[in-house]
């Protein structure tokens, strides 16, 4: 009971604070297993956790050795400042989110282009550089395979279209600076939202 008692007056940490701060230490090191190997490269972490990292990552599934890897990698977070890391994590996590609503907005696009005949020269006033005759060719032909039964549907027009929309897409988000941030980690992203995109199609 007495060892639970906290002296207010005391000015150093806390157990309860001591054990808050372990913990986001550890979540911390996690959120570091999300990073591309490039970005945490950079951070020129010691060559301890980066191997405890690399441990982890190695490691399937939640069973038991996760758990003790992941505590290890809390622990050595104590030793290096958290400073850098808590801003890698950040400017990561905007880049995935700007990344999402790109690709959001590409396939809003898409949509408009292959449903309605308006959307194409919206479509030609909000981007430059557009090979129009490229993309008259991608909506007609996404159109015509959309009509066909599911069966016989094969969907690379409409594959294409979206890779055409995306570019520009994020060829404008570059010229605003609102794209970047996630740029290693992304890079498989616009084509595993799109083959997902394609079975909902197909389906």
């Amino acid at each position: 009971m007495y060892d639970e008692y906290e002296d207010p007056d005391d000015e150093r940490p806390s157990k309860s604070q001591l054990k808050r701060d372990m913990a986001a230490l550890q979540a911390l090191g996690v959120e570091l297993l999300s990073l591309p190997d490039k970005r945490v490269a950079a951070l020129n972490l010691p060559e301890p956790l980066m191997d405890a990292l690399a441990e982890a990552r190695r490691i399937k599934g939640a069973h038991e050795g996760k758990r003790r890897q992941l505590q290890l990698i809390g622990k050595l977070m104590r030793h290096v400042d958290p400073a850098p890391i808590r801003e890698a994590v950040a400017e990561f996590k905007l880049g995935r989110a700007q990344d999402s609503l790109q690709l959001h907005q590409a396939e809003r696009w898409r949509v408009r282009l292959v449903e309605e005949d308006s959307a194409l020269q919206a479509y030609l006033q909000t981007f430059d550089e557009v090979d129009v005759q490229q993309l008259r060719s991608l909506i007609r032909a996404a159109r015509k395979d959309r009509a066909q039964a599911p069966e016989q549907r094969n969907g690379r027009a409409w594959r294409e279209l979206f890779q055409m929309v995306k570019a520009h897409v994020l060829a404008e988000a570059r010229a605003n600076g609102l794209s970047g941030a996630g740029d290693e980690a992304d890079a498989d992203a616009p084509r595993e939202a799109d083959d997902a995109d394609e079975a909902r199609h197909d389906d």
